[in-house]
């Protein structure tokens, strides 16, 4: 019989993310950075040849538990191996809210001042960074963003590209579910934001974590 009471207590007073730990979770640092007096958003262009390559986001990058003790860490080491700001010369101020991407990952986001005199204190690493730029938060506060949709499909197989042959992920006719699942079967709509800068499109996971920066201040 199970015990209500002791089952109460071990109860969570705040959900986190079901499973996570079987996602692929990712952190970035919203950063920011004082110039002549007015807070901006420090972006990054990705070089082509990398995961994210030729967009333009935060600094950030995978959590990995063997160096991390938490995402702050995450984001302070990504933002160090990336954009050459030392730990000591950030000022994290807090976090937003953990977004979960259709594609099987989580994005955790820290809030981060950068104590530098000048953007020439930045430092791109070009293995993985092509350029960086800023914008400033009012712009964005003054802006908002257009929306677009997509949807995302859920497959119970796929082609493999390389043999050509198709692999079973989720056997429905098999297993006796109901017809709908036998082939792809589509979501609801999820919007996709975007904001036009004269620095190029900002949109995606990017422009989702500035519309909800926004939405604090």
């Amino acid at each position: 019989m199970i015990d209500i009471d002791r089952l109460a207590s071990r109860l969570p007073e705040k959900p986190g993310i079901q499973f996570k730990e079987d996602l692929f979770n990712t952190v970035i640092m919203v950063l920011l950075v004082k110039v002549e007096g007015e807070y901006h958003f420090v972006f990054q262009n990705r070089v082509p040849e990398i995961r994210q390559g030729g967009e333009v986001c935060f600094p950030g990058g995978v959590y990995d538990p063997k160096s991390d003790s938490g995402f702050k860490d995450t984001a302070l080491r990504e933002t160090w191996e990336e954009m050459g700001i030392p730990a000591d010369k950030m000022n994290v101020i807090g976090r937003l809210d953990t977004m979960v991407a259709p594609l099987g990952a989580t994005v955790d986001a820290v809030v981060g001042v950068a104590d530098v005199e000048s953007l020439d204190e930045i430092t791109i690493n070009t293995k993985e960074v092509a350029s960086f730029f800023t914008i400033p938060v009012s712009f964005f506060e003054q802006n908002e963003p257009e929306i677009y949709h997509v949807v995302i499909q859920s497959c119970p197989s796929y082609i493999d590209r390389k043999t050509g042959k198709e692999v079973v992920l989720l056997p429905a006719e098999e297993l006796g579910l109901p017809e709908i699942y036998w082939k792809p079967w589509a979501g609801r709509k999820r919007n996709v934001y975007l904001y036009r800068t004269e620095q190029g499109m900002i949109w995606g996971i990017t422009a989702c974590f500035i519309k909800d920066f926004i939405g604090f201040l």
